[in-house]
């Protein structure tokens, strides 16, 4: 469909609104997990279902943001989206329990899960390849504003006001990306079958079972057949899927998008390295506030240098592909990153502040330029006709992953914590797991060519230099 300048101008300024609302939420309440824990009277390693409720729902209907945005169109979509999502946040505000605060944020996510991949969607149809690493790279940076702002903000909230304020925040920014998705967002649509119930049954109840599993096997279960039972059946369904999908006429996600080796490899290696750094915004709160001893506005303050290397990645990860191409920028980045969480277990309460604030930064920076990375090598070579289906795989496989990395770290911390060791000798241990686990995706991203990539970042400097020749025209 054809674009006014407006909307080619605001479609970015959109995408990057849900990325920071999303951002925000999460930092903020990853900064209250203790008060609200404190309010609600449970243990604060408990509260992981406060996490992983949004993530798993927004990880479970994903694969229909992609149906839906064909079938219905882009723009109803999204306005329903952010609607939900403002909904539920209002109803987390009122939880007064924790099975209400759960299920307020499976609200939430009903909204979530539609909300960001179908921004990105719109960005996928929107714009050529030879733009789309510096549009994902603008898009980006407001996703980053949030976690400069939640840590500070959230801390202020939890110390001066009270947690409830942390979701009473998304209601003004979630009425103004409503007001300017009406004005601005674009209506694409496709041609698209019924939905495939069956696939999505399949999909669904194969992330609840891995999901459950992982949740038994920190400490819960009586016997650790349930989990390794649960996680069998978990991966049957995945495997009944694959074998729905190739038979079906119109799969809920099409199969032939795997043959492209670069999504492959960067859906995998997305998977694999998520499921490590997912858990850090968890954790590092609970290290700061239960492990350290900092109060809750203290612990936000300290958040900032993530923050804040995150976006100083952001000026020049461009530069670092196009000088060191794909393949050695991710195996540097991953290696590097699983050093950083290791060095994060050596935090001792009285050291000097500089001894956690410049691991903090050097995570951000790290991390950016890996997300940067990742999903542009995972996106970047897929054809119009598999968009809306990578799109939505890659958005369930970091949703997925971001689950499974708090659910793996909240069942480090029960088997650390059942050993009779501290709260922060538990952390400890869990950080230096996570470290390993996420050094380990460097395995994935060596199956990488030299060359792969380097169509999609040839096609972005032929561009950037075609504007530095207009503008000294």
């Amino acid at each position: 469909m054809a674009l006014t300048t407006r909307d080619m101008l605001g479609l970015p300024m959109i995408a990057g609104a849900s990325f920071f609302m999303q951002s925000l939420d999460s930092t903020i309440l990853n900064t209250a997990i203790p008060a609200i824990a404190a309010d609600l009277r449970q243990a604060p390693f408990s509260m992981q279902l406060a996490v992983i409720g949004y993530t798993l729902t927004v990880a479970l209907l994903i694969p229909l943001s992609g149906w839906m945005a064909d079938r219905f169109g882009t723009r109803r979509t999204y306005l329903a989206s952010v609607a939900i999502f403002v909904l539920g946040s209002l109803l987390c505000a009122l939880s007064s329990s924790l099975p209400m605060l759960v299920a307020s944020r499976v609200i939430q996510g009903l909204g979530g899960a539609v909300m960001m991949p179908i921004s990105r969607l719109a960005l996928l149809r929107a714009y050529e390849r030879d733009e789309f690493v510096q549009v994902f790279n603008f898009i980006s940076i407001p996703g980053l504003v949030g976690p400069v702002v939640g840590p500070i903000l959230g801390g202020w909230l939890v110390s001066f006001a009270s947690w409830h304020w942390v979701f009473l925040i998304n209601i003004p920014i979630g009425a103004l990306g409503f007001v300017h998705g009406w004005r601005v967002m674009p209506d694409f649509r496709a041609e698209r079958g019924p939905f495939d119930s069956w696939g999505f049954a399949l999909i669904g109840l194969g992330v609840l079972a891995v999901t459950a599993s992982l949740e038994l096997s920190g400490g819960h279960a009586s016997s650790p057949l349930w989990a390794i039972t649960l996680a069998a059946a978990g991966f049957a369904c995945v495997a009944g899927y694959v074998l729905h999908a190739r038979r079906a006429p119109s799969p809920l996600i099409r199969l032939g998008m795997f043959r492209i080796r670069t999504f492959a490899v960067g859906l995998a290696g997305n998977v694999v390295a998520r499921l490590g750094i997912g858990s850090i915004p968890f954790l590092v709160p609970l290290l700061l506030q239960v492990g350290l001893g900092y109060p809750a506005d203290i612990a936000g303050l300290l958040l900032v240098p993530s923050a804040l290397g995150s976006l100083l990645t952001k000026t020049f990860v461009l530069r670092v592909l196009h000088r060191f191409h794909y393949r050695r920028t991710l195996l540097f980045l991953t290696l590097s990153i699983g050093v950083v969480f290791a060095l994060l277990s050596l935090q001792q309460p009285g050291w000097p502040v500089i001894f956690l604030v410049v691991p903090l930064f050097v995570q951000g920076m790290l991390m950016s330029a890996q997300f940067t990375s990742m999903n542009t090598i995972t996106l970047g070579d897929l054809p119009a006709e598999y968009a809306s289906d990578g799109n939505s795989m890659l958005s369930v496989t970091q949703n997925l992953s971001l689950s499974f990395g708090v659910a793996i770290s909240t069942a480090l911390l029960r088997v650390f914590s059942s050993s009779g060791g501290s709260p922060l000798s538990a952390l400890h241990q869990t950080f230096i797991m996570v470290g390993i686990l996420t050094a380990l995706s460097a395995l994935v991203f060596m199956r990488l060519r030299p060359g792969d990539g380097d169509r999609l970042l040839d096609a972005s400097r032929r561009r950037s230099a075609g504007a530095e020749r207009r503008d000294g025209s």
